[in-house]
């Protein structure tokens, strides 16, 4: 039986608390640094942010993905166009570790503390599913359903290129003595280390047919976010008595969750893998599940294995 749909007000609850926290945070830095930057830069994204997941929220099921489009490219094509490209801030997380080195409390720095570091512990992966500038690209490539994880140890690799990353940029600074010197070289960090994702991530998405092979096994950054996604208030829940196992959540997660197994087992969605993109709440045919507000610690992985 089909739940009642929620008043309009409802839907909106959640794209208006994101809203005023981005806006809250825009003007209590704007205030103490007198930066103006500051209002600019958390008001757009906090805007972005609330109007992609209101039009989520607004849509008919069919077309709610485009609300988590546009979400995407307002937030990543700003982080990498303007932040990037134009403002020289290196966004990788090279960057990240040079500026945390030399005490450097930029944009990029704020960027990773907030999305990456703390803001998981509150909103999930939803950095992964709903800013970043990778997947927004490879979210357009067309493996969207796909069979699984590959058996064995590949997923590991991505905690290698995280110490390579960090290993890399601590020989540079502490043996060979490298600092940034202009802002130029920051951009050709941001350029290279981009090339390097894309040319990893399109070979990987048409080998594994699979549109986020690349975030499954390479991205060092799920390093971070695996840990403090653990501790999210937001994940995935639903009602164990209207879910009826159907599998639909499962087979168009993009990250290959078990999703009703967690349901059923009373709980809501544990594994670390989840991006809270919300694809298993739109496909869900009985409306069993939803975006929840709780305490519990993740960490439970229940994922789908490709067959040998």
């Amino acid at each position: 039986m089909k739940k009642k749909e929620k008043p309009t007000v409802r839907k909106l609850i959640f794209p208006a608390m994101m809203l005023i926290t981005f806006w809250t945070l825009a003007i209590v830095l704007w205030q103490s640094t007198q930066h103006i930057f500051y209002l600019f830069n958390f008001g757009y994204i906090g805007t972005s942010l609330g109007f992609g997941i209101g039009m989520y929220s607004l849509l008919p099921r069919k077309r709610k993905p485009l609300g988590r489009k546009i979400a995407q490219f307002l937030v990543g094509g700003y982080m990498l166009g303007f932040l990037g490209l134009f403002a020289f801030e290196n966004m990788q997380i090279e960057g990240f570790f040079f500026y945390l080195l030399s005490g450097f409390f930029g944009g990029a720095v704020m960027h990773y503390l907030i999305a990456k570091v703390f803001g998981p512990a509150l909103f999930n992966r939803g950095w992964c599913g709903w800013a970043c500038w990778t997947a927004m690209v490879l979210d357009l490539l067309p493996f969207t359903k796909n069979s699984g994880w590959v058996p064995g140890g590949l997923r590991w690799l991505r905690f290698v290129f995280f110490a390579f990353s960090l290993g890399l940029v601590l020989v540079l600074w502490f043996g060979f003595g490298y600092r940034y010197p202009s802002k130029i070289t920051e951009l050709y960090w941001l350029v290279v280390g981009n090339g390097v994702y894309f040319g990893l991530a399109f070979p990987m998405a048409f080998f594994f047919k699979d549109n986020r092979a690349f975030c499954k096994y390479i991205c060092p950054i799920t390093a971070i976010l695996k840990a403090t996604s653990r501790f999210s208030l937001l994940k995935i829940g639903g009602e164990a008595e209207t879910c009826d196992g159907c599998g639909a959540c499962t087979k168009m997660c993009p990250m290959s969750i078990r999703i009703p197994e967690y349901i059923k087992n009373g709980e809501r969605v544990l594994s670390t893998e989840c991006i809270l993109c919300q694809t298993c709440v739109s496909v869900c045919p009985s409306q069993t599940l939803r975006v929840s507000f709780g305490w519990d610690v993740g960490g439970k992985e229940l994922l789908v294995e490709k067959k040998k």
